[in-house]
Parts: structure tokens; sequence; C-alpha cells
């Protein structure tokens, strides 16, 4: 099998246009090409009106060893990799203690079903709800005003991916393919197959509630064992003659422990409590950057015809997307990040008296208005204002300050505050909307943002939003809505761990994992992590096991 990469065709190409494209890459006849398969397909939208979808596909070819000689000089051709999924090892007969896994976001998911299939019948701990009813208690929120502090779009089953636009992909180096499994998974619970093969593939939050409950399943079918509202309050920790350090097992609120030397730390970035409690038993912390900035809306046809011209609205585009980043004259870099195509702005407060805002889209991608954060870099100098200890923990009092402040500008109800952009840009408080009206359940509440994030933020985004309507008209329009404030970007925390066997520095049987322990940023880096760890856990298990039988 061949794999032929950044095949060219029109927008609206026939069908035939593909085998002809290939035969004419490979210079033969029909006779030679078996049968082919699209692995990937996306589109160059730089020339507005003239799209050209971009192949990369797989081709069975009668003489392989003969074209690939031909074409030995040529990166376009090459053999297909194997990206099927390879187990490391399998369980032991007889387990003594079962691993343990911290959060069922897309980390934990993927850790835990890993460690399913190898036979290792994890236990999987999550402090929030299962799935539908966390999105019940969500509802509550975005309706009633009424925050579940342990109970939302932070914490639950599917972790804050859940209420997401469902982007499946990720600039992560994938040698190993790993995110081809976690698609293949992801079909194998309900996805759409084209996840598989377009090069931006998205599921939309709704989708993702029904292939979290048959992942879910499908884990507790292998012998994994879920816990939903089992908080972990604390983890025994014990240093052996050397000194060393070893996780003995799990703590949880209602006082029940468990006896485990593996713990899978799959945390969410909003697991506070958790750092704190990680912190005070020693484990190995360090502050980490992050962003702070708002969630900007624009219509969305409007953001179409600025990026694809005539061509917005071909089903095979669907609702135009954007990346954005400026580098500012005071240092700062400002950028578009987790944009959703066709979504909405959502309260993710996870703490009482705080308003935090996210984007969502459903699969469909077609409500009015497109969003994304438009946020600013925030590093680890900048949080002694609000802590000045030195401690790993001090970006989270730079959160939770940001966030309270934009609780009391929202009118201290959940609303969260608003500004039409071209009012922020004047330095003006809006006092009504324009043709753009915010998403953003409860509602928003207009004010003046420049005293909802730092001064070298307000001063950051203000510069970058001239250059942003350079690069895609209309971005600074004047009523397109900023609503505050967006400060979960990432996680203000990285629990350290070691290269090669993903424990904790100081912490044997500790293993951090996913985007709360600062290795991941979205669903598909979150779920390739937890495979990557869910291996070394089932690696140092089986270690374990034979030290143990060999004595």
């Amino acid at each position: 099998m061949l794999r032929l990469t950044d095949i060219k065709l029109p927008l609206d190409h026939a069908e035939e246009a593909l085998a002809a494209a290939i035969r004419d890459r490979l210079h033969v006849g029909k006779q030679a090409i078996r049968s082919y398969t699209v692995f990937r397909r996306g589109h160059d939208a730089r020339k507005r009106g003239a799209i050209q979808l971009i192949y990369t596909l797989d081709v069975d070819v009668v003489d392989e060893a003969k074209l690939l000689q031909r074409f030995a000089d040529d990166q376009h051709v090459r053999p297909t990799p194997d990206t099927n999924y390879k187990f490391v090892t399998q369980a032991p007969a007889a387990l003594i203690h079962r691993p343990v896994v911290i959060g069922l976001g897309p980390c934990g998911l993927f850790a835990g079903l890993i460690l399913a299939q190898m036979g290792f019948r994890p236990i999987i701990l999550e402090r929030g709800k299962a799935v539908r009813e966390r999105t019940k208690d969500t509802w509550d929120l975005w309706r009633k005003r009424k925050l579940h502090p342990e109970s939302n779009v932070q914490f639950g089953e599917g972790g804050a991916g859940t209420f997401s636009d469902g982007k499946l992909y990720s600039q992560i180096s994938d040698p190993h393919h790993y995110g081809r499994k976690v698609l293949v998974e992801f079909v194998k619970a309900g996805a759409p197959e084209e996840i598989i093969y377009v090069s931006k593939p998205h599921i939309g939050t709704f989708r993702l509630v029904t292939m979290v409950e048959n992942m879910r399943n499908t884990i507790e079918s292998l012998g994994g064992e879920i816990r939903f509202q089992h908080r972990v309050d604390d983890i025994n920790v014990e240093a052996d003659s050397e000194g060393v350090r070893h996780v003995r097992g799990v703590v949880l609120a209602n006082g029940e422990q468990i006896r485990t030397d593996h713990v899978v730390l799959a945390l969410g970035h909003s697991a506070r409590d958790t750092f704190e409690m990680l912190h005070k038993r020693g484990v190995y912390l360090e502050a980490k950057p992050f962003s702070i900035g708002f969630r900007v809306e624009h219509p969305q046809s409007m953001v179409d015809n600025a990026r694809f011209g005539p061509q917005a609205g071909h089903p095979l585009l669907g609702a135009a997307d954007y990346k954005l980043v400026h580098h500012c004259r005071n240092g700062r870099s400002v950028y578009s990040f987790c944009m959703c195509p066709g979504g909405t702005v959502v309260a993710a407060a996870s703490e009482p008296g705080r308003v935090v805002t996210n984007g969502m889209s459903q699969y469909s991608r077609n409500e009015r208005n497109a969003n994304a954060a438009i946020v600013v870099g925030v590093e680890p100098s900048d949080f002694t204002l609000y802590d000045g200890s030195g401690s790993p923990l001090a970006g989270i009092a730079l959160q939770r300050y940001w966030e309270s402040r934009a609780f009391e500008l929202g009118g201290g109800t959940y609303e969260a505050p608003g500004q039409l952009v071209g009012d922020f840009i004047a330095g003006r408080a809006s006092s009504s909307f324009g043709e753009v009206q915010p998403s953003y359940k409860p509602g928003v509440h207009l004010t003046d943002l420049a005293h909802a994030i730092p001064d070298y933020a307000v001063e950051a985004i203000r510069e970058a939003m001239g250059a942003f309507d350079r690069k895609l008209k209309g971005f600074a329009r004047h009523d397109a809505i900023f609503t505050g404030v967006e400060t979960r970007t990432s996680s203000p925390v990285r629990v350290r761990r070691n290269d090669d066997d993903y424990q904790s520095l100081n912490t044997r049987g500790l293993f951090p994992a996913g985007e709360g322990a600062g290795y991941a940023g979205g669903i598909l880096s979150a779920g390739v992590d937890g495979i990557r760890v869910a291996e070394a856990v089932a690696l140092s298990i089986a270690a374990m096991h034979q030290a143990a039988h060999a004595h």
C-alpha cells in the first residue's frame, strides 16, 4: 500500500477526478491501481473563490516495490504506515492491587479504556456525576442561575470537553499513531465515520454525551469499575528505606481508602482543591503559563464570507473557522483559542461567586454566531501580584481574582459582563446591543470590560483587534460582542513527571496525565496522553509482578 500526500483538486471536482489524479501522480494506467481509500481530506482556503481540497490517499497498486523505487526521492509517495494499535502487555492473572484512575475526562476515559482492554480492571473515580445527570445540573446554571460545585461544565463524566465543540485535531507529535486509536474508539462509540479522514474533525456536545456513555459501558464490560460522586481528598504516600516516596492508596471524601500502587492523575484544569492537596502532600508541582481574556462573537455568515468568499456555504466546507495571533508592542501575544463555528458561549464556572466563559458547538454548527476566546498569555511572574508566596498554585489565585471580578461586573447573578468590541477599543462602556446578540446564558450585563482583566491584557487585546481585522475583514466590527472572562484556557499548574516512565518526579506510582497536569490541550491530545500513561502503568505493574515472582 502506498500513501500519497498533497493531492490537490478543485472543491467541486468530479468523483472520477480522484482516481485520475492518482494515475497522474504515479504515471500509471488504470490497470495498475487496485483500489484506494481517503486517509485525510482538508482544504486550502488561502485563495477565496478558488478553494482546493487536499487529499492524503492510501493506494493499493500492482507493483508497489517498483513504484517505491521510482519515487524514492518524492516525499509525497511513501509506504503506508501501520497505524493499527498494539497493546504493550496484558495483565497478569492475579492482580494484587488494581490501578486507580482519578478523573473521567478524555484523558481518564482513554487511560481507563486501554487499561481495561489489557485486562487490568481499573477503578475510575470521578468527583462529578454521570454525563446525563451532569448535563441537567449544567442547565441549572444556564437557565436558573444555580451552580452545582461538583457537577458542572468542568466536573463530571466526559470532562470539560463534553461541553465544547468536540474538536478532534491537535498539533502534537504522535509517532505511534495514538491519535488514530482515539478516533477509531470514538467511531466505535458512535462518532460519525468522517472523523477518521477529515482534517479538522469535530463531534459536537450532543453526540459526545452518547459516545461517553458507550465507552463507559465498554470499560465496565471489560471488568473496569467506575464510581461517580467519589472525590479523592487525599493520597497515601510512604517513603521506603532509601527515602523514595511511593503511592500506597487514595482516600475518598466519604472516608473510604482504596489500596493501590498505581494512580493515574487525570485531573481537569479546574480541580483546584486537588492541586492544593497534592501540594500539601509534597508532590512536585510548578506554576505554568496560561492565558486570560474574553469570548468574542460575530455572525457566522460574516466569518464564512471573509474566509470562503463566493464558496461560503459549500457543504464540504461547512461553517468556517479561523486561527489568529498577534505579537504586541508591550511584549504580550494575543491569539484566538477554542474557536467554535456556529456555536454558543457558555457559563463554565465551577466555584460559587465566580463567572467563567467557554465555547460550545453542536455537530451541525448551525447557530447564528461564531465565537472564540481572544486571550493574552500570562506568565508565572505575573502571578506574584495575586499570591506573593512563590507557591506553584499562584496562578489559581490570579484566576480566582478575575473570575470573582467578572461575577461582580456581571451584577452578581451569574450573568457575564459584556461589551461591544467597538466600545472596548474606544474605552467606553456599552449601553445597548447591535446586530450581534450574545448567546451566553443566563445573560450578558453590558459594562466596561477594561476592569475585567489586567491592564496589560486590555492594552494587548485593543491593539490585536485592529491586526485581526486586517486579516479577517469585519473582525473588529463595532457591534461584535466581548463576553468575560476566559481564564481556563489551560491548567495554571504542571504536575511534573519523568519523560521515560511518566511517573511523578518525586512520588513513585503517581502518573500525572492530561490537561490538568499540564500535558495536553484538548480532547485528542488528552486522549493520546491517557493512552501513553496507561501503557506506562501497565508496564510498571507487569514489571513489579515479574520481579515478585522472580523472588
